[in-house]
């Protein structure tokens, strides 16, 4: 598709945008044709025959007006056109709650391919809010080439952006992006104001000569230590503005563009942009135009059909009020200025770290339009680890963020119902990784310091899934039979039971399920059953599980005395976090967090319980404590996580595939680090880590790490919230 190039002076607000393959071909997402009218994808123009009609109504080509005048109210707007034939143009201006206005109609005759401006300045004598679209009707044969809104207002500020990708072991899809965002950055009217850093937790990533993209080799420290790191290499590198990105994410690069001219206009300098989500699977439906948290996640604009005028019109115009207090953005796409930022991300290896950013700093989030980040939803990457990742994180919020605190019985609710909900549907298995995580959150804000990459969990964790795993369809039970109980009072006491627990005679009245993987949140179809099968349509995967009275009461009475010592050492756990969340989201906790010999980040910075008169102590990142509970700590291990553990794989689960679970082979750490002239030109041998200052240990905080040689190794969640 041709742009049209920017002169000196206007800025480019947004350029038409049409379909492009491998990331998005739902054309009415663009624009609605009507009549003769045809598009060329090869060269981005959209012809039209006599009678023809092309309307940018869409997702990606109308102006949310609202949003931008809100952000600098416009002095001058204009609408520049390219384009050859005889064609009506009509400029429509939105306006929620009234008649919409017309803001330019005129017949234009244009023999040969030029250009046309259009002057609407003048919008704002009808309204601010709302949107502008265009029409082109065609009175004989008419090419349109590009299109763009401009404005010749100075500009507030030049914002440089650092662009940090974090990657572990993807190769293809990172070396693609990294690729598409060089020849982007080049032929940017914004190219000299942007730089990209790919971090590379894995070592493997290869990019090739880039121009305008860096690689970092970096700890596994997951995606918060990733983004933790990029951002460090952003301000160190003297960037004001930091843009995080996932490095599978399939974007257009015109969102790029759009979040740069909305940071340059914007008076507020805490101005920070979220991307939108759309899942792969369906990808003319909004996933989530950023999302709220108060106890749990709840997605914002979910499920609008982008492909209907009226669904779109209708979401720009709420999202153009002022985003809640509790808004955040995911780090799929999420660009903020540095000078803002109050807390670092929070060290939960993935999941989460995007929520607790937003909600700990004073950002003014908005979204625009056509920022949108496709990918595989969330509930095609569930799994026991990202179930335990997000028990973890969502206990911590409502411990660490000052607003969002609560009493004891509101806070352990919030794990109660993640296992409640997979007693229901028997995975015992994710049940057991819950019930470690809220055991290892109750070990306190040193636990995320001494484990921040996550190494001893990641194998912990990879023993206990076994059945509730990915298999051959062979492995699995597909035969469904219906449940006999529907009654209204059984249902009642199915509920009660979490799914028929303990009820005798099952298998005379509880039926088999089979669902598809992307239905494994849907309780109401498996209520009643005494056996489900998952699988994933047109793939030769699929698991099943089946109810254990046994496994049920082993970990009822685990829950139980959990949910008692958390509710008992509550006050004193809040304080802790409190206290402790400022030295953990410091850029001084990852400076020491990214040298890859020192001690722990907890030892740097002597985290310790209040008033516990702990010396600061240390314990090697990746290793258990050798005291699972401190002497101030919540006493957490009344039942022991070994527990938890063996109680998983009883002989009435039937595995999708009997194979015993490997675990990848350890693999050394990084043998040597040598600081080098040139900080950013990775040797091909060996990845080495690039100093930033890195706040150096005492010799008496290096001890050796026991566990930590598998910390590379083990495979993480990835894409989307799942590689947070």
């Amino acid at each position: 598709m041709s742009t049209i190039p920017s002169p000196p002076g206007p800025l480019t607000l947004q350029h038409m945008i049409l379909p492009e393959q491998g990331i998005c071909t739902e054309m009415e997402l663009y624009v609605h044709l009507q009549g003769a009218s045809g598009v060329n994808l090869g060269d981005g123009t959209i012809w039209l025959g006599s009678g023809g009609v092309a309307c940018f109504d869409s997702y990606f080509n109308l102006l949310s007006i609202g949003k931008w005048q809100a952000a600098a109210p416009f002095a001058s707007l204009s609408l520049e056109l390219e384009a050859q034939g005889r064609f009506e143009l009509r400029v429509y201006h939105a306006i929620p709650g009234r008649s919409w206005e017309l803001l330019a109609c005129a017949l234009q005759d244009l023999p040969k391919l030029g250009r046309l401006a259009v002057d609407l300045s003048h919008f704002t004598l009808n309204a601010a809010a709302g949107v502008i679209f265009f029409e082109l009707r065609a009175m004989d044969d008419t090419v349109l080439r590009a299109a763009r809104f401009v404005t010749h207002d100075p500009v507030l500020r030049q914002p440089r952006l650092g662009i940090c990708i974090t990657t572990f072991r993807r190769e293809a899809e990172v070396a693609r992006t990294a690729a598409r965002l060089d020849a982007f950055i080049a032929g940017s009217e914004f190219g000299g104001q942007m730089h990209a850093f790919v971090v590379d937790n894995g070592g493997s990533a290869e990019l090739g000569n880039l121009t305008h993209v860096d690689r970092v080799a970096n700890r596994n420290l997951g995606g918060a230590g990733g983004f933790a790191r990029g951002m460090a290499e952003a301000e160190a590198r003297g960037f004001d503005h930091c843009l995080f990105m996932d490095d599978d994410a399939a974007f257009h690069m015109e969102s790029i563009h759009r979040t740069v001219a909305f940071l340059s206009r914007a008076q507020d300098p805490r101005t920070a942009v979220a991307g939108a989500m759309i899942s792969n699977t369906h990808k003319w439906a909004m996933w989530e135009a950023g999302a709220t948290f108060n106890q749990h996640c709840r997605p914002q604009q979910g499920g609008r059909d982008l492909r209907r005028r009226d669904e779109v019109l209708d979401m720009e115009f709420q999202t153009s009020a002022p985003a809640d207090p509790n808004f955040y953005g995911g780090f799929w796409f999420f660009a903020f200025p540095i000078a803002a930022v109050r807390a670092r991300p929070f060290p939960f290896f993935v999941r989460g770290d995007d929520v607790s950013f937003s909600l700990a700093n004073g950002f003014r989030t908005v979204t625009l339009n056509g920022v949108v980040s496709f990918q595989d939803d969330f509930t095609e990457k569930e799994s026991v680890m990202t179930h335990y990742l997000d028990l973890r994180s969502h206990v911590v919020h409502h411990l660490a963020v000052e607003r969002l605190g609560q009493g004891a019985w509101a806070t352990a609710k919030i794990p109660l119902r993640f296992l409640a909900r997979s007693l229901a549907r028997f995975h015992y298995e994710t049940a057991a990784a819950e019930l470690l995580a809220w055991r290892d959150v109750m070990q306190g804000p040193e636990f995320f310091a001494a484990n921040a990459d996550m190494s001893v969990r990641r194998l912990t964790l990879g023993t206990i899934a076994k059945t509730e795993v990915w298999g051959p369809r062979s492995g699995a039970d597909l035969a469904w039979r219906s449940p006999k109980l529907r009654s209204r009072r059984a249902l009642a006491l199915l509920r009660l039971t979490l799914n028929g627990h303990l009820l005798p005679l099952s298998r005379l009245w509880a039926g088999k399920a089979v669902l598809p993987g992307g239905a494994r949140a849907d309780l109401q179809a498996v209520r009643g059953c005494r056996q489900i099968s998952y699988h994933q349509p047109g793939q030769d995967k699929a698991y099943t599980v089946r109810r254990s009275d046994r496994r049920f009461l082993s970990l009822i009475w685990q829950i139980g005395v959990t949910t008692l010592a958390f509710l008992h050492g509550h006050a004193t756990l809040r304080k802790r976090y409190l206290a402790a969340y400022p030295a953990m989201t410091s850029a001084e906790f990852w400076q020491q967090s990214f040298t890859p010999f020192a001690g722990p980040a907890a030892a740097a910075l002597e985290l310790a319980p209040p008033d516990s008169g702990a010396g600061g102590q240390s314990t090697p990142a990746g290793a258990m404590p050798a005291q699972t509970v401190p002497a101030q700590t919540v006493p957490v291990q009344t039942v022991p996580v070994q527990t938890v553990v063996a109680d998983i794989a009883p002989a009435d689960t039937v595995p999708a595939d009997t194979r015993p679970a490997q675990v990848a082979a350890p693999a050394p750490e990084q043998a040597s680090y040598r600081p080098r002239e040139d900080a950013w030109a990775p040797t091909a041998a060996q990845p080495v880590q690039t100093a930033l200052h890195a706040v150096a240990a005492s010799p008496a905080r290096l001890p050796s790490r026991p566990g930590s040689a598998a910390s590379d190794t083990a495979p993480v969640p990835r894409g989307s919230r799942a590689a947070r």
